[in-house]
């Protein structure tokens, strides 16, 4: 409250230095109304001491007279202290002028930019919300009002979408403003009503927590050689109050603000200038206008999976038990957009209901860019192909039969570009999956499939930028009305500033990720500009089903997104940055022992059969130990003591040896390493190994991760024994190993 006094203090001083300024040259006229008087100085409006603050036409008016002398004094004044935002470096590539607010009451940006459009162009773009706020469900016009002075009013009501399955959406009910400057610039602003104003009100709406934005909008002023220059101002409270505090900071950013928002209007000023100017048709024979709106259909239909609204059709489907994902069904027609209802080769489409599995977490420690850079660019890692083949059969005619578990595989992942925004912030491609496996011949599955893709975030060196990866099956012909049922991943960093700890159990999917009591730490080159120690992660998956097939679909989708949850925690993991104080990247993925736990059980069981020690003497504490054994000279691995034996941790000879990462090390097989005589010797070898407890393999030529041959002059293979003296693992020491 004292802050929002100051700011009145600071603007009514402002207001009276300026009045005095103008009134020695100005010509003072009062016009006598029923209500009381309105005092013009020149040709700016004042706002008189009482004015009428109902649902009137002057009532309207004087707010909105009011909103405009704000709004005015925040695009080229210090009504708000701006600075700069992190980042943003100006120059001739630059979008524009960013800066952030400091200390003011919400969050607010404010940009600058010149654009090739005329003022009124620019104003229509910038009125039309939707086309351009990724995040704006809808805006509609309640009511419109045209003012003495040429200028129009308009109530709104506007919602926005919420970025995460953990919140609510936000409205708003706003006044809007449009007028036309003495100098002949163009502004139009806005603002909430609130009763606070005691203007017209709006009642409150299910599901919506009602948010305000304070004076804000666009002033544009034309260029004597074309063009306009533009300033807006983004200023809103998002009621971060009503959210977990662990994601208070997404709604008191004014950085994701500026991101998601400000800079978001001047790309699309940017782009549909540069379409004017530079016409182009890109992949596929689309131009660029069409491929924004599939973009735009993309975001669309991923963020109404992840709100899920029940105007929408939605209705949520009962829990297992398990609150980690959550699933809605929707048996709307309208919601296929047209897929249920559309024909091809002769055959309706038997698709009648859509399936949603959503789920979100917290991350520790890794930056959003570089891991939804791994999920693009490493699909196997998390995707089941069988799963990507019925979603892409799923949306063509004739009946679709459930998928089998890893029923076919993918040969290869082809990435076609499309089109990319200014400044590379976000891209749309075609991702051919290629080479499906062999299916049941009651299957009807396409050769290859398609995805439309929708990639943002992936630069590292941005702030605050959130990262998302938004994907639909397509078929091969692509056209622009074809059905589209979005899926994808969405991460939004967390102000490493505030305290994200919280008692919220959703977030606990993420509690594998805390290492020690203190947790995890960033280290490296990583913990300079990444600014975000914290970041929650969205996932959102959509199914096309026959609705007597429910039940079925239900256990498979929760099913599905609780194993892309646990491949997303063991790429994190993998993808933290390491730090021998906390041992962050040695961790085996989650169920499995600490890194350094291992270590001991390793080494002590080393003692144990061979009766020597594996390790010099190191200083007490088991992160000694690990530290020591990560560092060994010989390569070190485990095995684990299923049917099909894979790798669980390897030390960093070991990886360099296996010529892969942490993240990959599970995908080998112990088998894959050894040639034809080494699986002999190997298979000979296991019955003593388990009886006795260990076994020295002489040397001789195993195979690298990526089929390399690798020399060694001897091995050794012991039982690693946990702390109930029962068998753990297979620890295997290659000794004096080199590539062949």
């Amino acid at each position: 409250e004292n802050d929002r006094l100051q700011k009145q203090v600071s603007h009514l001083v402002y207001e009276n230095s300026y009045f005095r300024q103008h009134t020695q040259n100005a010509t003072l006229a009062t016009t006598d109304t029923s209500c009381e008087s309105v005092v013009t100085i020149g040709q700016h409006h004042v706002t008189p001491q009482h004015p009428p603050r109902d649902a009137s036409p002057a009532g309207l008016l004087s707010i909105a007279e009011e909103t405009l002398t704000e709004f005015i004094s925040k695009a080229t004044g210090t009504a708000v202290e701006w600075v700069q935002m992190p980042g943003m470096k100006p120059g001739p590539d630059s979008i524009g002028i960013i800066a952030i607010s400091h200390g003011c009451t919400g969050v607010a940006a404010r940009a600058c930019g010149l654009v090739g459009l005329e003022p009124a162009r620019v104003a229509e773009i910038l009125k039309d919300r939707p086309s351009w706020f990724r995040d704006c469900r809808s805006v509609d016009v309640l009511n419109v009002l045209s003012t003495g002075n040429g200028g129009t009013i308009e109530l709104l009501y506007m919602q926005l979408y919420a970025p995460t399955t953990l919140a609510s959406a936000r409205d708003f009910w706003l006044l809007h403003y449009t007028s036309v400057l003495e100098d002949g610039s163009l502004v139009v602003c806005q603002r909430s009503l609130n009763n606070t104003q005691n203007g017209p009100s709006m009642p409150p709406v299910q599901h919506f927590v009602r948010a305000e934005i304070l004076p804000s909008g666009y002033l544009i002023r034309p260029c004597e050689g074309g063009g306009s220059i533009i300033h807006i101002v983004d200023h809103m409270n998002l009621e971060p109050w009503s959210v977990p505090e662990v994601l208070r900071p997404l709604y008191q950013s004014s950085t994701l603000l500026a991101q998601r928002t400000t800079m978001a209007a001047l790309r699309q000023l940017r782009q549909i200038s540069q379409d004017v100017s530079q016409p182009s048709v890109t992949g596929w024979g689309r131009r660029p206008a069409a491929l924004r709106a599939l973009g735009q259909r993309l975001s669309k239909g991923f963020n109404e999976a992840v709100n899920g609204f029940t105007d929408e059709g939605w209705s949520m489907i009962e829990s297992d038990g398990i609150d980690d994902v959550t699933l809605l069904v929707n048996s709307s027609p309208g919601k296929m957009m047209g897929a249920n209802l559309s024909y091809a080769d002769g055959f309706l489409s038997m698709s009648n209901a859509v399936l949603c599995a959503k789920a979100s977490m917290l991350l520790q420690n890794v930056p959003p860019a570089i891991l939804l850079r791994f999920l693009r660019e490493h699909r196997s890692e998390w995707a089941d192909s069988g799963i990507d083949a019925y979603s892409a059969a799923a949306i063509k005619a004739g009946p679709c039969t459930l998928p089998g578990s890893r029923a076919g595989s993918f040969g290869g992942q082809v990435i076609l570009p499309l089109a990319h925004t200014i400044e590379h912030e976000e891209f749309m491609e075609v991702v051919k999956l290629e080479n499906i496996g062999h299916y049941r011949e009651d299957m009807i599955m396409p050769g290859d499939i398609f995805l439309l893709q929708l990639c943002s975030g992936v630069d590292e060196n941005a702030v605050g930028t959130c990262a998302e990866l938004i994907f639909a099956p397509i078929d091969a012909s692509f056209s622009d009305d074809a059905p589209l049922l979005p899926s994808g991943f969405r991460i939004i960093p967390l102000d490493s500033g505030a305290d994200a700890s919280s008692p919220n159990r959703t977030l606990d999917l993420a509690s594998a990720l805390e290492v020690g009591p203190t947790g995890n730490r960033a280290s490296g080159d990583y913990s300079g500009h990444y600014g975000s120690k914290k970041s929650v992660m969205t996932i959102a998956f959509q199914f096309a089903f026959e609705i007597h097939l429910q039940e079925n679909i239900v256990s498979m989708a929760r099913q599905y997104v609780r194993s892309i949850v646990a491949s997303v925690q063991r790429v994190a993991l993998a993808l933290s940055p390491s730090h021998f104080g906390s041992q962050a990247g040695l961790r085996p993925p989650p169920g499995t022992p600490e890194a350094h736990t291992l270590a001991c059980w390793i080494c002590q069981s080393y003692r144990c059969f061979l009766g020597v020690e594996l390790l010099k003497p190191v200083s007490e504490g088991s992160e000694s130990i690990l530290k020591t054994l990560w560092h060994h000279s010989d390569a070190l691995m485990c095995c684990s003591l299923k049917e099909l034996p894979v790798f669980t941790f390897a030390n960093q000879a070991g990886l360099d040896m296996l010529e892969t990462t942490f993240v990959a090390l599970q995908d080998i097989t112990l088998e894959k390493i050894f040639d034809d005589p080494g699986r002999k010797t190997l298979y000979s070898e296991l019955p003593q190994i388990m009886q006795q407890g260990f076994a020295c393999l002489q040397g001789g030529i195993c195979l690298s991760g990526m089929g390399r041959p690798v020399s060694y002059e001897r091995a050794v293979a012991w039982k690693v024994l946990n702390e109930e003296e029962n068998a753990h693992c297979i620890c295997f020491m290659f000794i004096n190993w080199s590539f062949v």
